[in-house]
Protein backbone atom coordinates (compact mmCIF):
# COMPACT_ATOMS: atom_id res chain seq x y z
CA UNK A 1 0.00 0.00 0.00
CA UNK A 2 1.18 3.47 -0.79
CA UNK A 3 2.71 5.15 1.93
CA UNK A 4 1.12 8.63 2.27
CA UNK A 5 3.00 11.78 2.56
CA UNK A 6 1.58 14.34 5.30
CA UNK A 7 3.15 17.46 3.65
CA UNK A 8 2.30 16.31 0.40
CA UNK A 9 -1.33 17.28 -1.63
CA UNK A 10 -2.80 16.20 -4.70
CA UNK A 11 -4.49 19.09 -7.04
CA UNK A 12 -6.56 17.15 -9.90
CA UNK A 13 -7.27 20.23 -12.63
CA UNK A 14 -4.71 22.77 -13.73
CA UNK A 15 -7.38 25.59 -14.51
CA UNK A 16 -7.47 28.98 -13.11
CA UNK A 17 -8.85 27.10 -9.79
CA UNK A 18 -6.53 24.22 -9.76
CA UNK A 19 -3.99 26.19 -10.67
CA UNK A 20 -4.29 28.95 -8.08
CA UNK A 21 -4.65 26.17 -5.37
CA UNK A 22 -1.17 24.60 -6.46
CA UNK A 23 0.67 28.23 -5.95
CA UNK A 24 -1.14 28.79 -2.58
CA UNK A 25 -0.34 25.36 -1.27
CA UNK A 26 3.27 25.49 -2.91
CA UNK A 27 4.25 28.43 -1.44
CA UNK A 28 3.23 27.72 1.95
CA UNK A 29 6.17 25.08 1.92
CA UNK A 30 3.58 21.81 0.62
CA UNK A 31 4.99 19.45 -2.24
CA UNK A 32 2.47 19.75 -4.77
CA UNK A 33 0.98 16.92 -7.44
CA UNK A 34 -0.44 18.75 -9.66
CA UNK A 35 -2.44 16.20 -12.34
CA UNK A 36 -4.60 17.24 -15.91
CA UNK A 37 -5.11 15.15 -18.56
CA UNK A 38 -2.94 16.92 -20.87
CA UNK A 39 0.44 18.21 -20.61
CA UNK A 40 -1.03 21.65 -22.47
CA UNK A 41 -3.13 21.77 -20.01
CA UNK A 42 -0.14 21.43 -17.22
CA UNK A 43 1.76 23.85 -18.96
CA UNK A 44 -0.81 26.48 -19.04
CA UNK A 45 -1.52 26.25 -15.62
CA UNK A 46 2.30 26.46 -14.73
CA UNK A 47 3.05 29.28 -17.12
CA UNK A 48 -0.23 30.94 -15.17
CA UNK A 49 1.45 29.86 -11.86
CA UNK A 50 4.89 31.41 -12.62
CA UNK A 51 3.21 34.73 -13.90
CA UNK A 52 1.38 35.14 -10.74
CA UNK A 53 4.62 34.32 -8.62
CA UNK A 54 6.46 37.10 -10.76
CA UNK A 55 3.45 40.02 -10.39
CA UNK A 56 4.06 39.15 -6.61
CA UNK A 57 7.81 39.07 -6.30
CA UNK A 58 8.04 42.47 -9.12
CA UNK A 59 5.70 43.95 -6.56
CA UNK A 60 7.79 42.75 -3.24
CA UNK A 61 5.11 40.81 -2.04
CA UNK A 62 7.65 37.52 -1.97
CA UNK A 63 11.44 37.45 -2.17
CA UNK A 64 12.13 36.84 -6.00
CA UNK A 65 14.41 33.51 -5.47
CA UNK A 66 10.78 32.39 -4.22
CA UNK A 67 9.34 32.11 -7.62
CA UNK A 68 11.98 29.14 -8.89
CA UNK A 69 11.89 27.47 -5.08
CA UNK A 70 7.77 27.68 -5.29
CA UNK A 71 7.76 25.90 -8.52
CA UNK A 72 10.25 23.83 -7.36
CA UNK A 73 7.33 22.04 -5.25
CA UNK A 74 5.15 21.69 -7.67
CA UNK A 75 5.31 18.23 -9.62
CA UNK A 76 2.84 18.06 -12.89
CA UNK A 77 1.52 14.34 -14.20
CA UNK A 78 -1.33 13.15 -16.54
CA UNK A 79 -1.14 10.12 -14.52
CA UNK A 80 -4.07 10.36 -11.62
CA UNK A 81 -2.73 7.18 -10.19
CA UNK A 82 0.17 9.46 -8.89
CA UNK A 83 -1.71 11.64 -6.41
CA UNK A 84 -2.15 8.81 -4.14
CA UNK A 85 0.93 8.95 -1.99
CA UNK A 86 -0.78 12.84 -1.12
CA UNK A 87 -2.37 12.91 2.25
CA UNK A 88 -5.28 15.52 0.92
CA UNK A 89 -6.24 15.59 -2.55
CA UNK A 90 -8.33 18.55 -3.72
CA UNK A 91 -10.27 18.14 -6.81
CA UNK A 92 -10.81 21.38 -9.12
CA UNK A 93 -12.33 19.99 -12.39
CA UNK A 94 -14.82 21.22 -14.01
CA UNK A 95 -18.69 22.13 -12.00
CA UNK A 96 -20.12 19.14 -13.82
CA UNK A 97 -21.44 16.08 -11.44
CA UNK A 98 -21.17 13.33 -13.44
CA UNK A 99 -17.55 14.55 -14.38
CA UNK A 100 -16.68 15.24 -10.48
CA UNK A 101 -18.29 11.89 -9.87
CA UNK A 102 -15.85 10.28 -12.04
CA UNK A 103 -12.81 11.24 -10.44
CA UNK A 104 -13.78 10.57 -7.34
CA UNK A 105 -14.72 6.96 -7.84
CA UNK A 106 -11.08 6.84 -9.36
CA UNK A 107 -9.78 8.59 -6.24
CA UNK A 108 -11.76 5.83 -4.14
CA UNK A 109 -10.05 3.00 -6.02
CA UNK A 110 -6.35 4.80 -6.20
CA UNK A 111 -6.09 6.21 -2.62
CA UNK A 112 -5.01 4.83 0.84
CA UNK A 113 -7.37 4.61 3.63
CA UNK A 114 -6.51 8.16 5.91
CA UNK A 115 -6.53 10.24 2.67
CA UNK A 116 -8.43 13.34 2.41
CA UNK A 117 -10.36 14.01 -0.75
CA UNK A 118 -11.68 17.31 -0.98
CA UNK A 119 -13.76 19.27 -3.68
CA UNK A 120 -13.74 22.40 -4.79
CA UNK A 121 -17.17 22.55 -6.05
CA UNK A 122 -18.83 26.03 -5.39
CA UNK A 123 -22.40 24.32 -5.77
CA UNK A 124 -22.96 21.30 -6.08
CA UNK A 125 -23.67 19.48 -2.89
CA UNK A 126 -21.24 17.56 -1.38
CA UNK A 127 -23.04 14.16 -0.57
CA UNK A 128 -23.70 13.66 -4.31
CA UNK A 129 -19.93 13.43 -5.10
CA UNK A 130 -19.56 11.53 -1.81
CA UNK A 131 -21.87 8.64 -3.23
CA UNK A 132 -19.55 7.84 -5.85
CA UNK A 133 -16.87 6.60 -3.12
CA UNK A 134 -17.19 3.79 -0.63
CA UNK A 135 -15.76 6.29 1.98
CA UNK A 136 -18.03 9.47 2.07
CA UNK A 137 -17.12 10.45 5.48
CA UNK A 138 -14.00 10.94 4.07
CA UNK A 139 -15.37 13.71 1.52
CA UNK A 140 -15.00 17.38 2.26
CA UNK A 141 -15.68 20.94 0.48
CA UNK A 142 -12.81 23.00 0.47
CA UNK A 143 -14.61 25.92 -1.68
CA UNK A 144 -11.31 28.34 -2.59
CA UNK A 145 -12.57 31.67 -4.15
CA UNK A 146 -11.16 33.08 -7.45
CA UNK A 147 -8.08 34.18 -7.91
CA UNK A 148 -6.99 32.25 -4.98
CA UNK A 149 -3.72 33.73 -4.07
CA UNK A 150 -5.50 36.65 -3.53
CA UNK A 151 -9.00 35.98 -1.81
CA UNK A 152 -8.46 34.67 1.81
CA UNK A 153 -11.87 33.02 2.47
CA UNK A 154 -12.06 28.81 2.04
CA UNK A 155 -15.62 27.41 2.96
CA UNK A 156 -15.69 24.25 4.00
CA UNK A 157 -18.72 22.03 3.66
CA UNK A 158 -19.71 19.35 5.30
CA UNK A 159 -21.54 15.77 3.38
CA UNK A 160 -24.52 13.94 5.21
CA UNK A 161 -21.29 11.61 6.36
CA UNK A 162 -18.44 13.82 6.23
CA UNK A 163 -16.18 13.02 9.30
CA UNK A 164 -15.24 15.67 12.25
CA UNK A 165 -11.52 14.46 11.79
CA UNK A 166 -11.79 15.23 7.77
CA UNK A 167 -13.44 18.58 8.37
CA UNK A 168 -10.48 19.39 10.75
CA UNK A 169 -7.46 18.38 8.53
CA UNK A 170 -9.44 19.96 5.81
CA UNK A 171 -9.46 23.06 8.26
CA UNK A 172 -5.71 22.46 8.96
CA UNK A 173 -4.73 22.98 5.07
CA UNK A 174 -6.55 25.66 4.33
CA UNK A 175 -5.68 26.96 7.32
CA UNK A 176 -1.88 26.60 6.48
CA UNK A 177 -2.22 28.19 3.28
CA UNK A 178 -3.26 31.31 4.29
CA UNK A 179 -7.04 31.04 4.40
CA UNK A 180 -9.96 31.98 6.43
CA UNK A 181 -12.20 29.48 6.95
CA UNK A 182 -16.25 29.15 7.43
CA UNK A 183 -18.07 25.82 8.14
CA UNK A 184 -21.38 24.79 6.19
CA UNK A 185 -22.63 22.30 8.36
CA UNK A 186 -26.03 21.60 6.30
CA UNK A 187 -24.99 20.43 2.94
CA UNK A 188 -27.30 22.77 0.91
CA UNK A 189 -26.97 23.11 -3.01
CA UNK A 190 -24.49 26.54 -3.86
CA UNK A 191 -23.44 26.41 0.39
CA UNK A 192 -24.06 29.94 1.76
CA UNK A 193 -21.31 31.82 -0.93
CA UNK A 194 -22.30 30.81 -3.91
CA UNK A 195 -26.12 31.09 -2.98
CA UNK A 196 -25.55 34.55 -2.15
CA UNK A 197 -23.51 35.48 -5.44
CA UNK A 198 -26.09 33.15 -7.53
CA UNK A 199 -28.74 35.30 -6.31
CA UNK A 200 -27.68 38.78 -6.79
CA UNK A 201 -25.89 37.73 -10.52
CA UNK A 202 -29.23 36.48 -11.62
CA UNK A 203 -30.69 39.51 -10.52
CA UNK A 204 -28.10 41.61 -12.26
CA UNK A 205 -28.00 39.80 -15.30
CA UNK A 206 -32.38 40.38 -15.74
CA UNK A 207 -31.44 43.88 -15.29
CA UNK A 208 -29.30 44.51 -17.80
CA UNK A 209 -31.48 42.15 -19.94
CA UNK A 210 -34.60 44.09 -19.61
CA UNK A 211 -32.49 47.35 -20.17
CA UNK A 212 -32.52 48.55 -17.12
CA UNK A 213 -29.39 49.65 -16.65
CA UNK A 214 -25.54 49.10 -17.97
CA UNK A 215 -23.44 46.45 -16.67
CA UNK A 216 -21.08 49.34 -15.62
CA UNK A 217 -23.44 50.84 -14.02
CA UNK A 218 -25.31 48.17 -12.12
CA UNK A 219 -21.84 47.15 -10.93
CA UNK A 220 -20.88 50.78 -9.68
CA UNK A 221 -24.26 50.81 -7.72
CA UNK A 222 -23.35 47.56 -5.72
CA UNK A 223 -19.56 49.05 -5.64
CA UNK A 224 -20.12 52.30 -4.13
CA UNK A 225 -23.52 51.58 -2.65
CA UNK A 226 -22.62 48.28 -1.09
CA UNK A 227 -18.90 48.51 -0.55
CA UNK A 228 -18.78 45.28 -2.75
CA UNK A 229 -14.62 45.74 -3.94
CA UNK A 230 -16.25 44.06 -7.69
CA UNK A 231 -19.77 44.38 -8.77
CA UNK A 232 -21.80 41.36 -9.66
CA UNK A 233 -21.19 41.19 -13.46
CA UNK A 234 -17.37 41.93 -12.86
CA UNK A 235 -17.07 38.97 -11.15
CA UNK A 236 -19.06 36.79 -12.90
CA UNK A 237 -16.10 37.68 -15.93
CA UNK A 238 -13.52 36.68 -13.76
CA UNK A 239 -14.84 33.62 -12.52
CA UNK A 240 -16.10 33.08 -15.63
CA UNK A 241 -19.70 32.97 -17.27
CA UNK A 242 -20.32 29.29 -17.76
CA UNK A 243 -19.23 28.75 -14.27
CA UNK A 244 -21.54 30.85 -13.04
CA UNK A 245 -24.30 29.83 -15.17
CA UNK A 246 -23.49 25.76 -14.08
CA UNK A 247 -23.82 27.08 -10.51
CA UNK A 248 -26.69 28.74 -10.56
CA UNK A 249 -28.90 26.02 -12.74
CA UNK A 250 -26.81 23.22 -10.28
CA UNK A 251 -28.92 25.31 -7.63
CA UNK A 252 -31.71 25.43 -9.22
CA UNK A 253 -31.89 22.02 -10.73
CA UNK A 254 -31.67 21.09 -6.58
CA UNK A 255 -34.22 23.26 -5.08
CA UNK A 256 -36.62 24.86 -7.84
CA UNK A 257 -36.43 28.18 -6.71
CA UNK A 258 -36.88 30.82 -9.42
CA UNK A 259 -34.52 33.31 -8.30
CA UNK A 260 -31.82 30.73 -9.09
CA UNK A 261 -33.01 29.83 -12.59
CA UNK A 262 -29.91 31.20 -15.30
CA UNK A 263 -31.79 34.28 -17.66
CA UNK A 264 -32.07 33.62 -20.83
CA UNK A 265 -28.88 36.22 -21.56
CA UNK A 266 -26.76 34.29 -19.50
CA UNK A 267 -27.39 31.60 -21.27
CA UNK A 268 -27.02 32.97 -24.86
CA UNK A 269 -23.63 34.25 -23.76
CA UNK A 270 -22.42 30.80 -22.96
CA UNK A 271 -23.82 29.68 -26.19
CA UNK A 272 -22.00 32.49 -28.24
CA UNK A 273 -18.81 32.04 -26.16
CA UNK A 274 -18.68 34.99 -24.50
CA UNK A 275 -17.78 33.35 -21.12
CA UNK A 276 -15.89 36.76 -20.06
CA UNK A 277 -11.80 37.42 -19.09
CA UNK A 278 -11.01 34.16 -20.12
CA UNK A 279 -12.32 34.53 -23.97
CA UNK A 280 -11.65 38.15 -24.02
CA UNK A 281 -15.64 38.71 -23.99
CA UNK A 282 -18.44 38.48 -21.33
CA UNK A 283 -20.41 41.71 -19.64
CA UNK A 284 -17.54 43.49 -20.52
CA UNK A 285 -14.27 43.33 -23.23
CA UNK A 286 -10.65 42.39 -22.39
CA UNK A 287 -7.40 41.53 -24.53
CA UNK A 288 -7.48 38.28 -25.27
CA UNK A 289 -5.60 35.92 -22.90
Amino acid sequence: MTELISRTVAVVGSGLMGSGIAQVAATAGWQVILRDVTDDALERGTAGIRRSLETFARKGKIPEDAVEATLGRITTTTDLGAVAKAGIVVEAVFERLDVKREVFAELDRICPDGTVLATNTSAIPITRIAAATNRPEAVVGTHFFSPVPMMGLCELVRGHRTSDATLERAREFAESVGKTCVVVNRDIAGFVTTRLISALVVEAVRLVEDGVATAEDIDTACKLGFGHAMGPLATTDLTGVDVLRHATRNIWDETADPKFFPPELLTRMVEAGELGRKSGRGFYDYDQP
